[in-house]
């Protein structure tokens, strides 16, 4: 019988960019969660009564505390165990989090699904959106992510919205002129890091077996 009453429960959608990088933070803080997967259609009424946003990722303490924002289930995660030293980065990582979470989301979010706006134009707000990826490869350059050689905390907070970004047209996006992202975006669709969170779980009922999820 696993003892689960002192295990955070998070829970996640598998492809949704946001629980990604909750997912990505967990696994490299090595915190264990009880994962309980949702179908965003039948969304479970215990996520529901945990956050009134409604939307993943949602991290429910032991203490009854919930956390519903992705970046903030990272820096909680590492809080408790930060082993690859990223919150040395963190002030520095803020800025560009805030740019992808605002201005580069809301271009993606109008570029991809245009059709839930009033009067967006797809072709604007891809430009948008390439403009804020030019600036971030001059960031990157040839040292290969945001703040050194090796992933850290700016770098899994964006990655899920540029690979989301970079999946609507990959030819286009292929085409493009920014050639520090296009390495730096192939190196983290292959980390071990990003194939350890995309593991695929059936959708979570009540009553189900718990789902232990740390990094192994």
């Amino acid at each position: 019988m696993i003892e689960t009453a002192d295990i955070p429960i998070l829970y996640s959608f598998r492809r949704c960019p946001y629980a990604m990088r909750a997912r990505m933070g967990l696994m490299i803080a090595q915190q264990k969660v009880l994962l309980r997967e949702v179908v965003l259609r039948d969304k479970p009424d215990a996520m529901i009564k945990a956050s009134a946003k409604a939307t993943v990722p949602v991290m429910v303490l032991p203490d009854g505390n919930v956390i519903d924002q992705s970046i903030d289930i990272v820096r909680w995660a590492l809080g408790q165990n930060d082993p690859k030293n990223w919150l040395k980065y963190e002030t520095a990582a803020d800025s560009v989090i805030e740019q992808a979470d605002g201005p580069f989301k809301s271009a993606l979010d109008r570029y991809k699904y245009h059709v839930r706006y009033d009067n967006a134009d797809p072709h604007i707000e891809r430009s948008k959106a390439l403009t804020i990826l030019m600036e971030w490869d001059k960031i990157i350059g040839k040292k290969g992510c945001f703040f050194g050689e090796k992933i850290g905390l700016a770098d899994i907070a964006i990655f899920p919205f540029v690979r989301q970004f970079a999946n609507h047209d990959r030819i286009w996006f292929d085409a493009q002129s920014i050639p520090h992202i296009h390495t730096w975006l192939a190196m983290n669709l292959e980390s071990d890091l990003f194939t350890s969170v995309m593991h695929k779980y059936d959708k979570w009922q009540e009553g189900n077996e718990a789902i232990i999820f740390v990094a192994q």
